[in-house]
């Protein structure tokens, strides 16, 4: 089963201006990109959803949350106006890697809980590059189970399976989050709940 989870514009963009924020007022798109992919697995297993709700997409650079992205980028293409002017007002790109923080954090539009997700993210990983962050993230169950398709170049990206995103890496890998049999079937409940209700939206 696909989920498909409405997407977040205000939270996505307040989690790309809360990460720039710790990394001292700016940040590598592709790390806020991976922090943001962490702390919605984090987000996800300990409590049945995302923050965002965004789409993933497993690409050449791990998984890409397609949203996220065409907000760091100001992506014309795929970003209404009404989307533009939000993110404009908290987020710019000064230099085609790097967004910037022009405003506080408006954290009114997180729960304790997604705060709690963004830092640990933060914590956990923040202290890694962008490369080093996407590398690691190709460890990932989520991913992995697109490598081949991926590397050999005969689609350039797969949607994921927020499913996925409760099986666990190999040996030596962060969990985000470690889930007995029981908490898994419950936390995939409240997706499948979730989901339901997007779909009546």
């Amino acid at each position: 089963m696909c989920t498909h989870l409405r997407f977040n514009l205000k939270k996505a963009t307040q989690a790309i201006n809360f990460l720039a924020r710790k990394n001292h007022g700016e940040i590598d798109k592709i790390k806020v990109v991976k922090l943001i992919y962490f702390a919605d697995r984090f987000h996800l297993r300990k409590y049945g959803r995302p923050i965002t709700n965004d789409e993933y997409w497993a690409m050449e650079w791990g998984p890409v949350n397609s949203n996220v992205k065409d907000i760091a980028d100001m992506n014309e293409e795929f970003l209404g106006a009404m989307e533009r002017d939000y993110a404009s007002q908290y987020i710019e790109s000064p230099s085609k890697n790097i967004i910037k923080s022009v405003q506080e954090v408006n954290d009114k539009v997180f729960s304790q809980t997604d705060l709690e997700a963004l830092s640990w993210a933060w914590e956990t990983f923040g202290h890694l590059d962008g490369f080093t962050l996407a590398d690691l993230s190709h460890h990932y169950p989520e991913w992995e189970k697109f490598k081949d398709i991926i590397e050999s170049e005969t689609q350039s990206r797969v949607r994921m399976n927020y499913e996925d995103f409760f099986e666990d890496p190999g040996e030596g890998f962060e969990k985000c989050c470690d889930l007995s049999p029981e908490e898994k079937e419950d936390r995939l409940d409240i997706l499948y709940e979730l989901n339901r209700i997007s779909a009546y939206r």
